[in-house]
């Protein structure tokens, strides 16, 4: 879990998984985050279809229309599960138009993690959601960058759990700054992302864990490229948010999700 106190996983204690957009103060022009997902925007109806919320707290991504992919720290084991409730194809969760609700029947949980790195877990659904899925990379190619990010979580440190899903974008930062900065030294620079603004005031934060982190590819389709993991606070400055990398395991993902 995020590293409590030093560090804080992306969850609630009922789950994990948001987005934090904290008004801070810009340190200066080149280093502020774009006027407008200051405070948060929310996302349009149908613009993220792939986005899924877990009744645990967490976010996640449609792999496959019967397949969550999520973080590893949002579940408990490898098994049969019945116990999680996937929301789908709303952005305002007390909304029932269009809203498809579904069922777990088992976790795939990372194998070997042990809350440092190897973050991600996949959740089989009863039945597939006839939503649009989302791609993973396979490839390093589209790990910097700008990205976005989207969740229901808390939008401030502390906060409450959102209704809507909140969207804003954050740029990569380098393993060498990112593990410069205090509480980073434990980084895992083989399978972990680090985005976000030096000078703070957008993040993703509790109730964002799981959810993923994407961007435009060369056909310009989103594709996925971190799953919200932990950081140290919540849109703080010098403080960026940590995602697990999903290109370094999409092997792992697929054969693990063809075993399901």
């Amino acid at each position: 879990m995020k590293r409590l106190l030093t560090t804080l996983k992306r969850c609630l204690a009922v789950g994990a998984a948001a987005l934090a957009i904290a008004g801070l103060q810009p340190l200066s022009s080149a280093t502020a985050a774009p006027q407008p997902v200051i405070g948060g925007t929310r996302a349009a109806q149908g613009e993220f279809p792939f986005m899924v919320r877990l009744s645990m707290g967490c976010g996640g991504a449609l792999y496959t229309q019967q397949i969550v992919l999520t973080a590893a720290h949002c579940v408990d084991g490898t098994g049969a599960n019945t116990s999680i409730t996937a929301t789908a194809g709303v952005v305002d969760l007390q909304s029932t138009t269009g809203r498809v609700q579904v069922k777990s029947t088992y976790v795939y949980q990372a194998p070997g993690y042990n809350g440092n790195g190897k973050d991600w877990a996949l959740i089989k659904l009863a039945s597939p959601i006839n939503l649009a899925t989302l791609n993973i990379a396979t490839t390093t190619t589209y790990n910097t960058g700008t990205f976005t990010i989207a969740g229901w979580g808390s939008a401030s440190e502390g906060g409450a759990q959102q209704r809507y899903l909140l969207k804003a974008t954050v740029p990569f930062v380098s393993d060498a700054t990112c593990r410069a900065y205090s509480g980073y030294s434990g980084l895992v620079a083989s399978d972990e992302i680090c985005a976000g603004y030096a000078a703070g005031g957008t993040d993703t934060c509790q109730g964002d864990s799981g959810g993923p982190m994407f961007r435009r590819d060369a056909n310009n389709a989103w594709i996925q490229v971190g799953i919200v993991s932990w950081g140290i606070g919540c849109a703080r400055a010098n403080a960026p948010g940590v995602y697990s990398e999903v290109s370094t395991f999409a092997s792992a993902i697929a054969s693990a999700a063809a075993s399901l």
